[in-house]
């Protein structure tokens, strides 16, 4: 018996054939660039990438230095107005401060402008412990009105903080999760200001673990290190020092002195600002700090130039050649 079912249309048949056939080339047009986009992945996992997209990997070492290490904000303005291209950047105490600020996308204009109006009291609150005479919990808010972003993986160029265990003196690199707390770590100057406690462990200046941070940028694969070293004494002279925060930073400043082999071991190039008689303190000179690496950082250029000279010549003679054509 006939149900009163009309034949179907065969121009709806088609039209719903065709949109079959629409959507599944849709789908395989997709995963085609979802292969594809892992198989780059996998290529540069495996050191495979295309020798066309290399580029130079100049690694940047800011080492610490308290107000000393504004230093760090002329470095990084003559390597910007130059068109040095820096793939890594590891810091240590306020260099890690500056390196994180950078990494995140301030500029060095605003850079400029930040140490012009910061003041030791934006970073400390004075207390009463065992651990030291003031909290650097301060940075906190500063650091989130500074930074433009908030964790390791979301800066544009990847960054190494370090810091150094209390309890068992070995050394720790921060290259994912927050920003925040591992910077407050790093500048945790022993003596002066409270350990930062992060998953566990008690961190404290990464400056005695890495008082210039060179070997974790090979560790992240910088094939040229440029090493930023503040040198400078806590003592003024005959006069002595002022207090204990003087005595403790000179100790610490000779025996980083005596230790700084161990980090050029890893360093390509190191310049040197000259610092020579500015206090920890000394915000208030950031011009003539900027001013101090800015000029290390041109008498460095025709070295840095050489690098960069040394590795388009190495990516011209790696890329493939074409084939000629047969003539006609």
């Amino acid at each position: 018996m006939a149900l009163g079912l009309r034949p179907l249309d065969e121009t709806w048949i088609g039209a719903r054939n065709l949109q079959g056939r629409s959507m599944a080339v849709a789908v395989m047009k997709r995963l085609g660039k979802i292969i594809r986009s892992v198989q780059a992945f996998s290529r540069e996992l495996s050191g495979h990438a295309p020798a066309a997209t290399s580029i130079p990997g100049i690694g940047l070492a800011l080492g610490g230095g308290f107000a000393r290490g504004i230093a760090h904000v002329g470095v990084l303005k003559v390597l910007d107005e130059e068109n040095i291209p820096i793939q890594f950047i590891a810091g240590t105490s306020v260099g890690a401060l500056i390196g994180a600020a950078y990494c995140s996308g301030v500029s060095t204009a605003e850079l400029e402008q930040i140490a012009a109006q910061v003041r030791f009291k934006h970073f400390a609150k004075w207390t009463l412990s065992r651990f030291g005479f003031a909290s650097n919990a301060r940075m906190i808010g500063f650091l989130n009105r500074v930074l433009k972003v908030k964790t390791f993986e979301e800066l544009r160029i990847p960054l190494a903080v370090t810091a150094t265990d209390f309890s068992t003196g070995e050394g720790v690199v921060f290259h994912s999760g927050p920003l925040v707390d591992p910077v407050r770590a790093s500048c945790a100057y022993p003596g002066m200001f409270l350990p930062v406690t992060i998953n566990g462990r008690m961190l404290i200046d990464g400056m005695l673990a890495h008082a210039v941070p060179t070997r974790p940028l090979r560790q992240m694969g910088s094939q040229h290190v440029l090493a930023v070293q503040l040198k400078g004494t806590w003592s003024q002279g005959d006069a002595g020092p002022r207090h204990l925060f003087d005595v403790i930073g000179q100790c610490f400043a000779i025996a980083q002195e005596m230790n700084s082999g161990l980090w050029k071991q890893a360093a390509d190039l190191v310049i040197e600002p000259d610092v020579t008689g500015y206090k920890y303190d000394d915000f208030e000179h950031s011009a003539d700090l900027i001013r101090a690496g800015e000029l290390a950082t041109r008498a460095a250029l025709p070295e840095l130039r050489k690098w960069l000279q040394s590795e388009t010549e190495r990516v011209k003679l790696t890329l493939p050649r074409r084939a000629t054509q047969p003539a006609e």
